[in-house]
């Protein structure tokens, strides 16, 4: 039996209705849809306030309407919301962890930077720049928070919760993060495919919660060419200024603008989906707009709710679920009933959950056929559809796209459960890669008596011996690689860099590991052609391993404190050097102690002396709080030679004066 179909044996149900109905039936969306309204009716646009323990903040879009209202609809929207990347010193800044992470888009063949919609950006940066909001982010840290906004409000709320995330993890103190979680109301898109990686790589998708009714244009507008954007839709929507329907005849059909609108939205809506649907089979030439989903979407109707938190998934259902209003006559269907009827939704749809949550029985007009129900699975997939309102075009003219929808909730119940499964694989992998470390760790005890096992690899001491270290060395660094592109694609859990058993698997590895990496760099002369090891040759996992390290902070819950405490409690040498680029210090600090030996110029001399004491007194503490193994101190280590140089460096005039200057 092949993956897929043992993961769709052992899902014996299809969840995202459940979700749904769990979602809704909660307090969550109701309060934080009355932070909407009260944000929309203030005149500050901002509005916050606790309740039940969490604090919820509010966000208004009518500002930026109001400022968009001249000149967006004069550009026809492909000013106001064309995409801005976050490469800008003041965004750079605010959103730090979400730019710094993206590949310099040069050295990666131009690859697509991280960017977010002109006019959200704009509101944002002049709503951060505010006292009152930097009050506010400091009144909520370290509490329970929502962010919420409709329409230009969401898009908004959804910066304002990027940037708390982003400051909350660069000054995170040991230990988790307070919970943070964006609720948005029928929110346009905010950002490219770019901004959707990065979110996940930080993973922050979980975060965000995207509430979008079955027929509202607004979250599925910005899929279309930024040059065919009506503007004015987003904008009149949000200032409750959408101007009738004006009906034109030609051939005695009346063709409105509603009509046109929706066929608009559809046709680009369907071409992204389809894109979105090809992308694992070729390569295909992006379709429609920039702009892409991040997040959890749910998808609500009257019948209830649907949450799809697969980006991919979430793009051929906003399509399927838009599919059927071309023919619908409902109320619901008009572009500002549908915009504005989430206030309505969230009252309604724990009722209607009650009233009209049953199984499919015989006979039932909207009953799947036997086929389709042939399994708790497929029955579950079926209450899916109905719950997202798509059921109802399986009798329609649409029964291709509520075919497609079914596919790509099973799609993503599949995603949904392929991490754990992966990460379940990944440490039976683990467990067969330890003796490969165990055997690093042998020839490590070989040479530490003597000069170490860094200087012993690096000068390849022993052959056989060598050839197997490095062998095993190769093996290591190629596991952890596969480890990290699986991170990188979303097939491992999204909380799996904090996970205990891998953040010190890592660092194990890291610290027995590298010194051999950092031996084979400079036994190659790489450090004299590409620059030294820490800038220019250093391995990306072991800077994702050091970020790890730092997250994690302790194991257990144990706090940084405690942690520093049992690192002063040392009665013996560290089993491994607790710096994993010590190594390269030494080699750094020797080359420095052959420079000051031909140095004839006073000033280069006395900065080349300084960094040769700061390493002294650094290595020296290491040393003094047993930070360091035993092999450092082997009588032929490099770091044991490095002493003996730099003593006998201190015993020149020259320099010996610059030592009683400073």
């Amino acid at each position: 039996m092949d993956d897929a179909a043992g993961e769709e044996e052992a899902s014996m149900f299809e969840t995202s209705h459940v979700l749904g109905a769990l979602l809704t039936s909660s307090p969550l969306l109701a309060r934080a849809w009355d932070r909407c309204a009260a944000a929309t009716a203030a005149a500050p646009g901002l509005v916050h306030g606790e309740d039940g323990g969490t604090v919820y903040v509010g966000f208004s879009g009518v500002q930026a309407a109001l400022s968009a209202a001249g000149a967006a609809v004069a550009g026809g929207g492909a000013d106001a919301f064309a995409p801005v990347a976050l490469a800008g010193d003041a965004t750079r800044r605010l959103f730090a962890p979400l730019v710094a992470a993206e590949p310099d888009a040069a050295a990666a063949g131009g690859e697509q930077q991280v960017a977010v919609q002109a006019l959200a950006l704009q509101c944002f940066l002049k709503l951060c720049g505010s006292p009152d909001f930097q009050m506010l982010l400091d009144q909520i840290r370290g509490k329970a928070v929502v962010f919420t906004g409709h329409s230009l409000g969401g898009a908004i709320a959804a910066l304002a919760a990027l940037h708390y995330l982003c400051i909350s993890s660069s000054t995170a103190t040991w230990g988790p993060s307070p919970p943070v979680l964006c609720v948005t109301f029928g929110s346009p898109l905010l950002g490219n495919e770019a901004l959707s990686k990065a979110i996940l790589r930080e993973r922050w998708g979980g975060n965000f919660c995207h509430v979008v009714s079955q027929h509202d244009v607004v979250p599925r507008l910005l899929f279309c060419p930024l040059d065919a954007v009506p503007a004015h839709v987003i904008v009149g929507m949000q200032l409750q200024q959408w101007p009738a329907v004006r009906p034109h005849h030609a051939g005695g059909t009346a063709v409105t603008d509603i009509d046109a609108l929706r066929h608009l939205v559809q046709v680009h809506a369907g071409a992204v989906a389809m894109e979105q649907k090809l992308a694992d089979a070729a390569a295909a030439p992006p379709s429609g707009g920039p702009y892409r989903p991040f997040g959890t979407y749910v998808m609500c109707s009257p019948d209830g709710a649907v949450c799809v938190d697969n980006p991919t998934a979430a793009v051929q259902m906003l399509y399927a679920t838009f599919a059927s209003s071309s023919s619908s006559g409902s109320p619901e269907s008009s572009p500002e009933a549908a915009h504005s009827c989430y206030g309505d939704l969230v009252v309604k749809m724990p009722q209607h959950l009650l009233l009209k949550r049953r199984l499919p029985v015989d006979g039932d007009d909207n009953a799947p056929s036997p086929a389709v129900a042939a399994s708790n699975y497929d029955a579950g997939v079926s209450l899916a559809l109905e719950a997202s309102g798509i059921h109802a075009m399986v009798r329609a003219a649409h029964a291709t796209e509520a075919s497609t929808a079914r596919q790509w909730l099973r799609t993503s119940r599949r995603a949904g459960r392929r991490p754990s499964l992966n990460s379940a694989a990944l440490a039976t992998k683990l467990g067969r890669i330890t003796p490969c470390r165990a055997q690093i760790e042998w020839y490590k005890a070989l040479f530490d008596g003597e000069m170490g096992y860094y200087d012993a690899f690096k000068q390849r001491r022993s052959p056989k011996k060598f050839g197997k270290a490095n062998m095993y060395r190769i093996k290591l660094g190629q596991f952890w690689d596969g480890v990290l592109a699986m991170l990188d694609a979303g097939q491992l859990p999204h909380d799996f860099h904090r996970r205990a058993k891998w953040v010190n698997a890592a660092r194990f590895y890291q610290l027995l590991v590298e010194p051999l990496d950092i031996a084979d760099y400079h036994r190659h002369n790489l450090h004299r052609t590409r620059g030294r090891y820490m800038t220019h040759g250093r391995e990306r996992r072991y800077e994702l391993f050091d970020r790890w390290w730092q997250e994690k902070g302790c194991v257990g819950g144990v706090s940084a404190a405690s942690a520093m405490a049992s690192r002063r409690r040392r009665s013996k040498n560290a089993g491994l050097t607790q710096d994993p680029c010590f190594w390269a210090r030494v080699e750094e600090a020797r080359e420095l102690a052959e420079s000051c030996r031909v140095e004839r110029d006073a000033a280069a001399l006395a900065m080349m002396v300084e960094e040769l004491q700061e390493f002294e007194s650094y290595s020296g503490e290491l040393v003094v709080s047993k930070e360091v193994s035993t092999d450092v101190l082997a009588p032929l280590s490099s770091y044991t030679l490095w002493l003996e140089e730099w003593s006998q460096l201190k015993l020149r005039d020259e320099v010996r004066a610059i030592l009683l200057q400073f």
